[in-house]
């Protein structure tokens, strides 16, 4: 009989659990086979799955802000600056509540925290597209429109528009506003916009530090780099679906099912089109609040996994050796807020006293500061440098970028584990994969395209380009038009020019109606000896040339490999990181890395690059009250220099810290085991028995301040 069940035991361990039990007759113990109940969703990969799907979900939400925020420029007629400050409201959020979540939240109930910061995102998202319900119809600026208001005739003659005593028109144009105009551009409803945007952030806290020292704490040591390379990789589902569903956001009229959209003179290629911006944010709302309920249901602490006896294990699980046990149990006993406040700060101190995990925050500033600018004003910058669309540029982003990221992402995790990086490994091969993403981008300085040949902005009425400072509206063709200067309804002659307006281009007669309007018998086009004889212009933009066109696909595919190579090295970089630091202080040193990418970079990078390309801005648009609005259009070699010149700027001394960083991992760590470098030059030979005990002795007799400067 005994030997029957240990045979049993050992064939079908995982299912069969030996129980002893006495006999009645003479007390000798039986060993009983007992039926084990086994799942195959334990309880962490029950919170795994819910982690992944809520980072779904914040980056679903957070990509459909980035996605809109030139919609949203657009829509309330604001600068990039104050633009770029709603976007940052995100990271204000984090900034009220991220030091003090990532501390106390893991002490308390984390999976119910990370269940109310989930609510919390979804009513941010619901709140920031509310305006677009109490606001009215969107009045692009137009001269059709204005004719409208005071001539119901259809035939408009642009030349002489202003000669026929529209006196409403020209209240407008001119900027004198009425008192009705001026009322509404008061309301600010895009305040809203930032306070949701501020909202969605506070939401977001928890579920970083909190999700991932869960995690961290109760799987298996050598497991963590691969499920949180997993969880980054499912994640990235997130922006691919933002991006996708913001180019198709972006391509629907903001009021679409309550306009005639017949009636709609402009396309999604316009610089005045606005898209339905606020339909994906009560869609990221939704998916938010499901988000929150799986973490409902999950207890506060579960079964740390059994570690696998492997020799060969990687020195990120020996540094951490025994001392993670003490600290298991300790992180979930009741604590009072007063001795919880006070350890706080001696915690904070043991965090700032490490120089490598403070070389690797201003490393990482630097480098998100870059990131978040890039990031940002990415598809203002493919729709101005290569002529396309919000919605085609955001398609491109999610269909090709994103893809590789996720790849990258997940084979990092992978090769972590695979060839057990340790410190000094994880360092090289993270910094090493960042520089050569970093020298392939530079390729973007040259696939840049020449501006629009714009008549009186970039060039003059007989098309040859001239400098910026020599801009002149007027030629010889329009002077007896009496335009409105400061219009922007853009026409495109049969000559391959754009003109800032029919009225501009000389232009006598139209015909049609919505976006097939035709103006026709235009003075300006006729001066040029246009190719085909014809002196018409059409609504819009001319579109960029066919060498511009191979230009945006040779900066797709740089934008993809540079992609794929950077997100190569993200996964080995976020766990040196997570593993420079004492076991228990963990959750504090991703919610302070956080806080400080958060205030320095999320915050201020938005708007000081949106200051900055404002500066290059050519036309600027007027708003319905004839205050400035958004820029129409920009110098697109300023804006190239601009832009990618300060990310630059912020990449190349992040390398030279990056460089001092690996210097100061290779020496702390080889200098714990000398021997880590002989038999194969291997770097990243975990330690042996003998200095691990001597190791652990050494960390068991000295001070924190001591203690953590050998983690």
């Amino acid at each position: 009989m005994t030997m029957e069940t240990d045979s049993n035991n050992v064939n079908d361990s995982n299912q069969v659990e030996v129980e002893p039990t006495k006999s009645s007759e003479d007390g000798a113990i039986k060993q009983l086979p007992v039926k084990k109940k086994t799942s195959c969703c334990t309880g962490l990969k029950v919170f795994l799955a819910a982690l992944s799907y809520s980072y779904l979900s914040k980056t679903l939400s957070g990509i459909i802000m980035k996605s809109s925020i030139t919609q949203i420029e657009r829509r309330f007629d604001l600068p990039s600056s104050v633009a770029g400050l709603i976007d940052g409201s995100f990271e204000m959020g984090n900034l009220l509540v991220m030091a003090f979540v990532s501390y106390f939240g893991a002490k308390f109930h984390r999976p119910k925290i990370i269940a109310l910061g989930c609510i919390v995102m979804s009513a941010g998202s619901i709140l920031t597209a509310m305006p677009h319900f109490f606001m009215g119809y969107y009045k692009y600026e137009t001269a059709a429109h204005a004719a409208s208001s005071v001539n119901s005739t259809s035939s408009i003659i642009p030349c002489s528009m202003d000669q026929n005593g529209t006196a409403g028109v020209n209240e407008i144009l001119s900027g004198h506003p009425d008192s009705d105009c001026v009322k509404e551009s008061s309301s600010y409803m895009w305040i809203y916009v930032l306070l949701g945007n501020l909202l969605r952030g506070v939401g977001e806290t928890p579920i970083t530090p909190l999700g991932i020292s869960y995690l961290d704490d109760f799987a298996k040591e050598d497991d963590v780099p691969l499920y949180i390379a997993c969880l980054h990789t499912i994640g990235m589902i997130g922006p691919m679906i933002g991006y996708l569903l913001g180019s198709l956001c972006a391509s629907l009229y903001v009021d679409i099912g309550f306009v005639d959209l017949g009636s709609i003179t402009i396309t999604p290629k316009d610089s005045r089109w606005v898209g339905a911006w606020w339909l994906g944010f009560v869609i990221s709302g939704i998916a938010s609040l499901i988000a929150a309920i799986p973490f409902c249901f999950l207890p506060k602490s579960l079964k740390r996994q059994e570690e696998e006896n492997d020799k060969t294990s990687s020195d990120f699980s020996k540094i951490r050796g025994d001392q993670s046990k003490p600290h298991e149990f300790e992180n979930y006993q009741p604590v009072k807020w007063s001795v919880a406040s006070k350890d706080f700060f001696t915690s904070l101190k043991r965090i700032l006293s490490n120089r490598i995990y403070v070389t690797f925050l201003c490393c990482s500033l630097l480098q998100f500061s870059s990131f978040i600018g890039f990031l940002t004003y990415k598809p203002k910058y493919m729709e101005q440098q290569y002529g396309q669309s919000t919605s085609k540029s955001n398609f491109m982003t999610g269909l090709t970028a994103l893809p590789a990221v996720g790849i990258g992402i997940f084979l990092g995790g992978f090769i972590m584990k695979k060839y057990k990086l340790g410190m000094i490994g994880a360092t090289k091969f993270g910094y090493g994969m960042s520089f050569m993403a970093f020298f392939i981008s530079l390729s973007y300085f040259f696939v840049g395209c020449e501006n629009h040949v714009v008549a009186g902005l970039t060039a003059s009425y007989d098309g040859k380009p001239f400098a910026r400072h020599e801009s002149a509206l007027f030629s010889v063709c329009n002077s007896d038009c009496k335009c409105a200067t400061n219009q922007w309804d853009p026409v495109c002659g049969d000559n391959g020019i754009t003109y800032l307006s029919p009225c501009l281009a000389g232009c006598k007669a139209s015909k049609g109606h919505g976006k097939n309007k035709v103006y026709q018998n235009c003075s300006c086009i006729e001066i040029t000896g246009s190719q085909s004889g014809n002196t018409s212009a059409i609504l819009g933009q001319c579109p960029k040339s066919d060498d511009c066109s191979r230009k945006f696909i040779y900066y797709t595919v740089i934008q993809v490999i540079s992609a794929f190579c950077h997100a190569l090295g993200g996964t080995p970089l976020y766990m040196l990181m997570f593993r420079c630091v004492h076991p228990e202080l963990k959750s504090l040193a991703v919610g302070l890395y956080m806080l400080i990418m958060r205030a320095l970079a999320g915050i201020p990078a938005p708007v000081y690059f949106g200051a900055l390309i404002d500066r290059t801005c050519l036309k600027w648009g007027i708003s319905s009250c004839g205050q400035r609005g958004a820029c129409r259009i920009y110098d697109t070699k300023a804006y190239r220099y601009t832009y990618l010149g300060l990310i630059t700027g912020f990449r190349v001394p992040a390398y030279f810290l990056a460089f001092l960083l690996y210097t100061m991992v290779k020496k702390r760590y080889q200098a714990k085991d000398p021997k880590s470098t002989e038999n194969g030059g291997q770097e990243s030979v975990p330690m042996n028995e003998d200095t691990n005990a001597k190791s652990n002795e050494y960390l068991s007799g000295s001070s924190d301040v001591e203690r953590e400067s050998c983690i």
